[in-house]
């Protein structure tokens, strides 16, 4: 704390202070507080500086003075920093636009952004003007909020105070319309501007990647690179990352991080954070370790990500490794690390441990258990065949029962094919009124198994009634920079001609090694020929063949899919990899399958 002593101490060591005629005139003594003022390193020491100002009668007569104590306490990140902040505003007699904005920009530096808003409403009942500071903060509220509707109003407040053309508050608003899922609005904007700036594309990129709509974020990332002289932005860059660890684009990942290590001194933690799960979802965790193993500094979201990229992998006691040493540093685990580790536990058949971790976090209270814990935790259980404990355990959840809970069992009932309680899992899911075509899909895929043909045809016209569309299963693989798509039976390709040609030589190698298509895998009431039929070309066996004809021989041949594969498409893929002598990495909804020499890393476990 500085007390007196040490404030005469410091200012004893101030020539320009001590030695100056002036000094105990007003500014000389507004001069010595601010001094004062920046050297405060904690919430004490300022609290003594205020008092300060307030007993040298400066805080009240200097606005100068007032905002500037104001602006120290707002922006110092200092814990309950703005309740104290809100006392100060509100011992200024006349707070300026710039006091509001210090206020607002405070809140949402602390995600109190119904408060910023809240500020704002008081600055334009008060008549004090908004200017080009006061909208990024805000805009970055309403982002943060979905409040759309207060974002449209705003907009329409910055066209009346003429500050449309403004660079700041136009990539604000490019954002906000983003991030809300008002991507014509967003683009509307992005095309009016004059001068399109690097933080300009930013914005468009990072909206898209706020969306989840990945393939359009790398194509508006690639535009900005090939078709303008600028150089992306930080921002842009990681938002391009986290696009290229869902899309599977690993050479456009690769690329990027070598522009930032030629064009950035020094990677900060985001940056690295974003590389890491880059890596990790592109299937290169020992680039994703190097870079994790080489950082400075880590925090939640880094174990995080590297504890997610284990289990991707199937690395599940590496994984719960990572744990223990995130523990040993002195970080806290949060929300996401659990469903990381809880998810590790489950993608490696590590009951046990999942059992134990989940109770520890039950048992420390520091981290309050929602349900998605509960979903990984059914999960764990649903997939290592206990699926009447998982259902108890269900029961016995002390939290309202979303669709999360009950579509993660339903998924584990319908792949141990057990009808009777996955029965359970769609009415309770269907109670829930759900809008979700996968469930609806699911559940008819469950009554397929049983043969309840009658069930299925309900199901899906409720599909066609309710206008549901569910995004078809494909499969992605990257070639010299560009991704080729696939779905089942797709005959869209250029190269369809070869592609299939080459399915049939595939289909003649595999006899060979008795290979038998698992028809179960078929949910549709067809004979068995048609069934043959339709498992040849699923999306995964399409892009396989792909890979063999045009990928450099013995490569490795990386796949990227939607949805969980198949039973039949793992046994095909395994023969596949030894016949051709062949490395075929598929990264699935849930996790990676390296196939190699006829086995798979998950060891037939997923």
């Amino acid at each position: 704390m500085i007390k007196a002593p040490i404030l005469q101490s410091l200012l004893a060591s101030r020539d320009d202070l001590t030695h100056n005629p002036e000094v105990n005139n007003f500014g000389g003594k507004e001069q010595e507080c601010l001094y004062l003022l920046k050297r405060c390193h904690n919430i004490d020491e300022f609290k003594q500086v205020h008092a300060r100002f307030i007993k040298l009668s400066l805080f009240y007569s200097s606005s100068f003075s007032a905002s500037s104590v104001l602006a120290k306490c707002a922006h110092s990140g200092w814990e309950n920093s703005m309740n104290y902040a809100a006392l100060i505003f509100r011992g200024i007699n006349d707070p300026c636009t710039f006091d509001f904005n210090t206020m607002i920009r405070g809140y949402v530096n602390v995600m109190s952004f119904e408060e910023a808003l809240c500020f704002y409403n008081e600055m334009m009942q008060r008549g004090n003007e908004p200017d080009n500071f006061t909208y990024p903060c805000l805009l970055k509220a309403c982002t943060r909020l979905k409040s759309i509707r207060e974002g449209k109003q705003i907009h329409g407040q910055v066209f009346k105070l003429g500050l449309e053309a403004d660079v700041f508050v136009q990539n604000s608003l490019i954002n906000m319309y983003g991030r809300c899922g008002e991507m014509e609005l967003s683009s509307a904007v992005f095309e009016k501007l004059e001068s399109k700036t690097a933080a300009s594309w930013s914005s468009m990129v990072s909206a898209r990647a706020g969306m989840g709509m990945w393939s359009e974020c790398l194509l508006l990332f690639r535009e900005m690179c090939s078709e303008t002289n600028l150089k992306a932005e930080e921002s842009g860059m990681v938002s391009a990352l986290l696009a290229c660890a869902n899309t599977g684009a690993l050479n456009l990942g690769m690329s990027i991080h070598g522009f930032m290590l030629r064009n950035i001194s020094e990677l900060n933690i985001i940056v690295q954070t974003s590389l890491v799960d880059m890596y990790v979802k592109c299937g290169c965790l020992d680039k994703a370790l190097h870079i994790f193993q080489k950082m400075e500094k880590r925090n939640n979201l880094t174990y995080s990500a590297m504890i997610s990229g284990l289990a991707l992998h199937g690395e599940g006691e590496s994984a719960l490794r990572m744990f223990s040493k995130m523990i040993k540093e002195g970080l806290e685990p949060d929300h996401v690390v659990y469903v990381s580790v809880l998810n590790a536990c489950s993608h490696s058949g590590l009951v046990k441990e999942g059992r134990r971790v989940f109770a520890e976090m039950l048992k420390e209270g520091k981290v309050e258990p929602t349900a998605e814990h509960y979903g990984c935790l059914v999960d764990l259980l649903g997939r290592a065949g206990l699926l009447e404990e998982a259902l108890e355990t269900i029961q016995s959840i002390p939290i309202e029962k979303n669709d999360v809970i009950w579509r993660t069992f339903l998924s584990q009932c319908r792949v141990r094919q057990n009808i009777e309680l996955g029965q359970i899992a769609a009415q309770e899911l269907l109670k829930l009124s759900s809008h979700n075509p996968g469930d609806y899909l699911l559940i008819s895929n469950l009554y397929s198994q049983g043969q309840m043909w009658d069930d299925v045809a309900r199901t899906r016209t409720e599909i066609a009634i309710k206008g549901l569309k569910q995004t078809p299963g494909f499969s992605i693989v990257e070639l010299k920079g560009k991704t080729h798509r696939f779905v089942s039976q797709d005959r869209s390709h250029p190269k369809c001609k070869e592609i299939y040609k080459m399915l049939h030589q595939m289909e003649w190698q595999l006899k060979f090694e008795g290979y038998s298509p698992d028809l179960t895998q078929i949910l549709l009431n067809v004979d068995e020929e048609e069934k043959k039929e339709r498992l040849k070309g699923h999306s995964q066996k399409v892009a396989i063949a792909f890979g063999l004809l045009y990928t450099p021989p013995g490569s490795i041949i990386k796949i990227a899919r939607n949805l969980r594969m198949c039973s039949d498409c793992h046994t095909y893929t395994k023969k596949i990899s030894m016949i051709y002598e062949r490395e075929i990495v598929v990264r699935d909804r849930n996790r990676f399958h390296l196939f190699k020499g006829g086995t798979c890393s998950c060891k037939d476990y997923w």
